[in-house]
């Protein structure tokens, strides 16, 4: 590979073409989480879908391993990769609200919070995640659960199609009606077999919510947990919580008596009508202890979901670990709170997500998304800015997972898991879908062309 060879390539290549000498290389090799550091050898922007097409063809034929990036997210650093390509799909922005339909066409390159602002004003949204930066293909591809994934399901249960370059450069488009094994496959089995383009989602009413976070300390965790484990499953559909054990941010806005604190948060989630659902989470405060803060109130849904953001930046030291989870006993609960309360960083904690309501009403095989009965998604996270405290990050991480984990089940979100998870880990991420997955991989990418992901090897 030398300078002439990428520059006959970018001849055919609408976007940027960013080479090792190219001045803004430094800027655009900067992943999400700056734990990562990959040095890439070339970084391909794609206008539209010939650019990705070509950007396939160039990587496949040049031998080059690839990677994908979208939103740019991706907590392992997948969006990059040492010595080979990055198809770099952050340009294509396009979002198309068809208000009749209640459908909404979204670039690759789009951020959740650019999809919730085109649909407010329709009084929509997708279900997507609960950070407005994520971006919508990787939270997508692996399943997509938030907020709204109780009333409506995960964001993989929402999509209708997508459009796909596939490892020999052709476009193809996915959905029930048209490559119906690739579209399955789609729906959770990740970055594996090909790269999308453009999605099509339904969109459903979302517009003022009552929502926000309601914090204790830490020392009530024990009641609020014991509580939470009663009522999030049989909690309307329509009214979300999830769990959070965290520290106090030291800064505005935050109470300033209060700033480092260990907490618990359970942060709120109600789509229905305001008076149903002030009523609701009144009913849910006088059963638990007197919070330190209590911010819960009627906001525009996009609000809840950006809320969160200013604490999250680019450029932050990640390192995260997940599980899925089906009971929360007291002798797990006990192991959460010791962990909390040694939690490294104001940044760091456990988040449990609630996976059930409409999740639970898919047949476990109608997704490549196979948890369907689980109860939550848990994920532990050491995030701090030092580069110094990466050592320290994951330490407390891995020791917090290890100390939980036998109360929980084998696999986890993907897109909660590092690079140094394992293949075990990855099958036991797709479950009994795995076999089905490496069978439509092999259809469709037999070389493992894309497989810089929680990769799907395929079938023998």
């Amino acid at each position: 590979m030398n300078e002439d060879i990428i520059a006959k390539f970018a001849q055919h290549h609408r976007g940027p073409v960013i080479a090792r000498t190219h001045p803004e290389y430094e800027e655009a090799r900067k992943l999400y989480n700056a734990m990562i550091d990959k040095r890439p050898l070339v970084i391909a922007r794609c206008a539209d879908a010939a650019d990705v097409m070509a950007a396939v063809s160039f990587g496949r034929d040049s031998r080059l391993p690839i990677a994908v990036r979208g939103g740019g997210h991706n907590g392992p650093g997948f969006g990059s990769v040492d010595d080979g390509l990055v198809i770099d799909l952050s340009m294509m922005k396009g979002v198309r609200v068809d208000p009749a339909k209640r459908t909404v066409r979204v670039g690759a390159g789009c951020l959740t919070g650019e999809v919730d602002h085109a649909t407010a004003a329709f009084g929509q949204a997708v279900p997507f995640g609960v950070v407005s930066t994520t971006g919508v293909s990787g939270l997508t591809l692996s399943g997509g659960h938030g907020y709204l994934s109780r009333q409506y399901g995960l964001a993989v249960d929402n999509l209708l199609e997508a459009d796909v370059v596939l490892a020999d450069g052709t476009f193809v488009t996915a959905s029930e009606a048209e490559n119906a094994d690739l579209f399955w496959a789609l729906r959770g089995g990740g970055g594996n077999f090909g790269v999308v383009t453009s999605f099509l989602f339904r969109s459903s009413p979302a517009a003022i919510i009552y929502g926000g976070p309601i914090i204790f300390d830490l020392a009530d965790a024990g009641p609020v947990m014991r509580w939470y484990r009663q009522f999030q499953p049989s909690a309307p559909d329509e009214f979300c919580i999830f769990l959070a054990l965290q520290t106090v941010p030291p800064g505005d806005p935050f109470p300033k008596e209060h700033w480092g604190k260990k907490m618990c948060a359970l942060v709120v989630c109600h789509n229905g009508p305001i008076a149903d659902a002030e009523k609701a989470v009144n009913a849910a405060r006088a059963a638990l202890p007197k919070p330190i803060i209590d911010w819960a109130q009627p906001m525009p849904y996009p609000v809840l979901q950006s809320l969160f953001d200013p604490l999250l930046p680019k450029g932050l030291q990640w390192y995260w670990k997940g599980d899925f989870v089906n009971s929360l006993p007291d002798a797990a609960i006990d192991r959460h709170i010791a962990h909390a309360a040694k939690v490294p960083s104001p940044v760091s904690g456990m988040h449990l997500y609630p996976i059930d309501g409409a999740v639970h009403r898919q047949r476990p095989d109608a997704t490549a998304w196979s948890y369907r009965d689980t109860t939550w998604s848990m994920v532990i996270f050491g995030v701090g800015p030092d580069p110094a405290m990466a050592p320290a990050l994951k330490e407390w991480t891995r020791g917090y997972w290890a100390a939980v984990h036998p109360f929980n089940l084998p696999g986890a979100y993907a897109n909660f898991m590092m690079d140094d998870e394992g293949e075990a880990r990855v099958k036991a991420a797709y479950g009994d879908n795995y076999q089905r997955l490496a069978a439509v991989k092999k259809k469709y990418d037999p070389s493992n062309l894309f497989r810089v992901n929680q990769n799907i090897r395929p079938a023998a």
